[in-house]
C-alpha cells in the first residue's frame, strides 16, 4: 500500500523507543510498519521470549533474536481458524473470476510515479484532476486518455497513449493485477489504483476471461487465501490491543490498512 503522508520530526515514539531520527523524512506507512513492529518486540520482552537488551531498531531493521521472538508470540498469542469447506466454497462463489486460467487485459494507464521524498499528499492533488476529467469523459473521446498519458505519465508508456497491450496477472505487480484482473469492467476503472510505483489512472479497453478452474483444483489456494486472512485479522486486533495499552507518539495506527511488520 502507498503511503498517505510524509513526516519528518518530532520524533515518533512507542513507550519511549524512537522510531525515527529527528528530522529523517518518512512515509507515514513505513512509520506505521516500524509502530506496529516496535510493539511486537516490547511484548515479546514483557513475555519473557527476547532479551530486554535487545536493541530497540533505530533503522527500522530488528534483530534476528527479535524475528524469532516475535514469531514465537504470535505464534502464543494469535488464534488463527482453520477454513472450513464451506468458507472455501463462500469465497470460490464470490470470486470466481480470481480463478481463471488464461485471463488476459487490454488496458492503458497514467502514472504519476512515487519517487524517494515524493509528497504524496500532493501527488495525489495532482493525479485526482486527470482521472476525474478522463473519467468523466470516458467514452466520449477516444483521444482523451492518450493526451492525458502523453501530458502527465510518468511512465515510458505515456508516448504511446498510456498503452499498456495485452497483460496476464504474472506480467503486474500484485497490487495492480488485484485491481485489473477478476473482475468484468471494461473503461477507466472507478478509483486510482495503488501500487508500488505511484498512483495509475487505469482504463481498461478489452477483457479475455479465460477459463473458469473447477473448485477441486484451487482449493488449496483457497485455504491459503482465507488463513492469511484470518491471520492478518487476529494480528490487527492484537496490535490494537497492544497499541491500547502502550505509549504511542507521533504516528497513527487507526488508519493502518493492514498491520504491516517487517
Amino acid at each position: 500500500m502507498i503511503a498517505d503522508a510524509a513526516l519528518a520530526s518530532p520524533v515518533a515514539c512507542v513507550n519511549g523507543v524512537a522510531l525515527n531520527k529527528p528530522g529523517e523524512l518518512l512515509s507515514a506507512e513505513v512509520l506505521r510498519q516500524r509502530a506496529c513492529t516496535e510493539l511486537l518486540r516490547q511484548a515479546a520482552q514483557a513475555g519473557g521470549l527476547l532479551a530486554a537488551s535487545d536493541p530497540a531498531a533505530g533503522d527500522g531493521v530488528i534483530s534476528e533474536a527479535a524475528t524469532a521472538a516475535i514469531e514465537a508470540l504470535l505464534e502464543r498469542n494469535l488464534a488463527v481458524p482453520e477454513p472450513t469447506e464451506e468458507d472455501c466454497r463462500r469465497h470460490y462463489a464470490a470470486h470466481q473470476g480470481r480463478y481463471r486460467n488464461g485471463e488476459r487485459v487490454r488496458a492503458r494507464h497514467i502514472l504519476f510515479a512515487v519517487t524517494p521524498g515524493v509528497d504524496v499528499v500532493a501527488l495525489r492533488k495532482q493525479a485526482e484532476p486527470v482521472f476525474l476529467d478522463v473519467r468523466c469523459h470516458d467514452g466520449q473521446s477516444a483521444d482523451r486518455f492518450a493526451d492525458a498519458a502523453r501530458k502527465w505519465s510518468n511512465c515510458p508508456s505515456g508516448a504511446d497513449g498510456g498503452d499498456l497491450g495485452w497483460l496476464s496477472g504474472e506480467d503486474c505487480a500484485p497490487e495492480f493485477a488485484r485491481e485489473l484482473f477478476g473482475h468484468i469492467e471494461v473503461g477507466v476503472l472507478p478509483r486510482l489504483v495503488h501500487s508500488r510505483f505511484g498512483l495509475h489512472v487505469v482504463e481498461v479497453l478489452e477483457r479475455e476471461p479465460g477459463v473458469a478452474q473447477s473448485f477441486e483444483s484451487v482449493r488449496g489456494a483457497l485455504e491459503n487465501s482465507l488463513r492469511q486472512q484470518a491471520f492478518v485479522t487476529a494480528l490487527r486486533q492484537y496490535l490494537l490491543l497492544l497499541a491500547g495499552a502502550a505509549e504511542v507518539e507521533g504516528v497513527d495506527l487507526d488508519t493502518a490498512d493492514t498491520p504491516l511488520v517487517q
